[in-house]
């Protein structure tokens, strides 16, 4: 069927107008926001035969019907459609082994043949040696708070030795 065999004002007319009248029983039954909302998809159909649209959304609807159609019935797409995929794998696999270093590729490299490095020590990307860093001092270690047994009628006794082991009170 082609487009000048359809009459297309009393289909959008109609359309229209189913449209209203579910919009009116989609207002009384969940609000006046969702109604208007149902107004404004049922006044497009009318919209699009007034502004000389349908031609161009028929020619639109045609070329995506005749796309899917033709990757159903041919083989030529179908193998089309294996190669993207294929591609897709092929992608997604270079890329986790991109990312994966192993042991071996993760050793520090050797300096540029024209830079100058400190012996012994790692090379910057700048080509000049890097320091090591500072030794930290350990920490005195604090003496436990000498804990004392709670008294076993005393209800009150874990939350105190909570208390006092987070330095509160």
């Amino acid at each position: 069927m082609s487009f000048d065999q359809i009459a297309w004002l009393p289909l959008c007319a109609g359309v229209t107008g189913v449209g209203l009248v579910l919009s009116f029983l989609l207002m009384r039954r969940r609000g006046v926001v969702a109604g208007l909302r149902g107004v404004a998809w049922s006044l497009l159909p009318l919209a699009a035969f007034l502004t000389g649209a349908l031609p161009t959304l028929w020619q639109i609807g045609t070329a995506i019907g005749g796309f899917f159609a033709g990757v159903v019935f041919n083989p030529t797409v179908w193998a089309g459609v294996a190669v993207t995929g294929l591609s897709l794998l092929l992608f997604l696999v270079t890329g986790v082994l991109r990312g994966r270093r192993t042991a071996a590729s993760a050793e520090p490299r050797t300096p540029a043949a024209g830079t100058a490095a400190a012996p012994g020590g790692p090379v910057t990307a700048g080509g000049g040696a890097t320091q090591p860093l500072p030794q930290r001092k350990a920490a005195p270690a604090q003496k436990p708070a000498p804990t004392r047994k709670p008294a076993a009628d005393d209800d009150f006794s874990d939350i105190e030795d909570i208390l006092k082991r987070r330095g509160i009170g």
